[in-house]
Parts: structure tokens; sequence; C-alpha cells
């Protein structure tokens, strides 16, 4: 489980640079120079802490950077014509946030903290200018776009409410697993109203359809901590069996 960060290591975190932060290869692709770090040193802005349900950004900002998550997590989402609010994704540490704004360069999505969180910005244009020379930074963006996109398939109405909900799941263990945590002991920054509305589902749905995956013994469920008991059956219920090992 990711651990809880202070305030005062947040902002010793927000001293750090590129070269010296531990989620580098995360965000950054493996094998960059140590002058090339030293530039995207130069560019990137740490912007928090954010604590919970504070905004990193509104819809209909003007796009001029991307946001890598430094610490804690967000989430982002829209507001219909209706007033519902529309969840589109939740954000991990090492991930970027804000993609879905360089085409139209005005941000489509508010951002905001899902619990006390920093974000770094790289703006664009230098971002640009320097992934112009580096094939492997530019190569990153776009997997990290590629990526962004078949997410989407994890909502899919055309999947079944528990095909969706093991998705999530084992989408959330690989995430956690990449940075280095457990990836059998999940912790939810979200509540489930929440999961519930990424995947297109009523949070009756998403408590029932936990309840069935525990007494399969797929699952153990503790308010907002879940535990893994097997990860093979789960993947497997969730159609995805080449996404996890």
């Amino acid at each position: 489980m990711p651990p809880q960060i202070g305030t005062d290591s947040i902002h010793l975190e927000l001293r750090q640079k590129c070269s010296q932060c531990s989620l580098q290869e995360l965000c950054l692709p493996r094998g960059l120079y140590a002058q090339d770090l030293e530039q995207l040193d130069t560019v990137v802005v740490c912007e928090g802490p954010h604590h919970a349900g504070d905004f990193l950004l509104h819809t209909g900002d003007r796009f001029r950077s991307l946001y890598a998550v430094r610490s804690g997590s967000y989430k982002s989402y829209t507001i219909d014509r209706d007033g519902r609010e529309q969840i589109w994704g939740f954000h991990l540490q090492g991930e970027i946030m804000g993609l879905d704004a360089i085409h139209p360069e005005q941000h489509l999505c508010n951002v905001v903290a899902l619990d006390t969180a920093t974000a770094c910005s790289l703006p664009f244009d230098q971002l640009s200018a320097i992934a112009s020379r580096l094939p492997g930074l530019r190569s990153q963006i776009f997997k990290t776009l590629s990526k962004s996109l078949s997410e989407q398939t994890i909502r899919s109405r055309e999947n079944t409410a528990e095909e969706r909900l093991a998705a999530f799941l084992v989408d959330l263990s690989t995430r956690l697993r990449e940075r280095g945590f457990s990836e059998r002991d999940l912790h939810l920054n979200m509540p489930r109203r929440d999961i519930a509305n990424y995947l297109h589902l009523t949070a009756e749905t998403i408590s029932r359809s936990l309840a069935r995956f525990q007494s399969e013994g797929l699952i153990l469920v503790d308010h907002r901590e879940i535990h893994l008991l097997d990860l093979s059956k789960l993947t497997k219920r969730a159609r995805c069996e080449n996404s996890a090992n």
C-alpha cells in the first residue's frame, strides 16, 4: 500500500529534481543521459501540496503543460449538461495527466486531488523541443497516450459489471506493482461511488460484485482495503489474461 506522505516530506520532495526522483523511470524513458535529465530539471515545476478536493486543473484551462503525479493521487472528471459528474480516470504516482488537451489546446477535464498530492508541471513547448532530439522521450509520450486510450476498454459497456470491476482491480494491481508496491494489497483512495461512476455502474452493483468476488475466494474486503487472494482467477474474470503476470 502506498505510504501516507506528510506535509514536511512533501516540501522536501518539491526541492528534488527529475535526476533525483525515484519515479524517474515511470514518467521518463530508461537510459536518458545525465545532461538530458539536467535539461528537464530546468523546465519542470512542482505544484502542491494539494489536499483532497483541491483542483490542479479546471475544464477549459489553457493547455500549457502536461502533469506527472509526484505523490498521492488525482482523479479527472467532467460535468455533463445535466450537472452530473463523469469520472474519466484515477491517476497514480508517475502517471502523466493532460494528454487530452494537446489537440484542442485546452484541458477537457477537471483534475482534483484524492488525497494529499503533488504534481510536476512539464511545460509542453519546452518538453517538445527536448523530445525532438530525444527519440526515447518522444516515444514515451506516445506510449503514454496509447496506454491512456487503451484503458478506456476497462469501462466498456460491452462487458458485464463483474468483468469491468475485475478489470479495474487487475489494472490497479498492475500499476501498483510497477511502482514497487504490493500487487495484492489495494488501498482504494476513491469512494465506491467514484469507482461506480468511472465504470458506468451503480454503487450498489459495485458492492454486490465485491461481495460475490469475496464469496468466491477471489478477494478479501475490509472497507477501502482489498486483498487480492487469487489474482490469476480475477484476471480471467476480467478477460485480460495478458495484462497481468
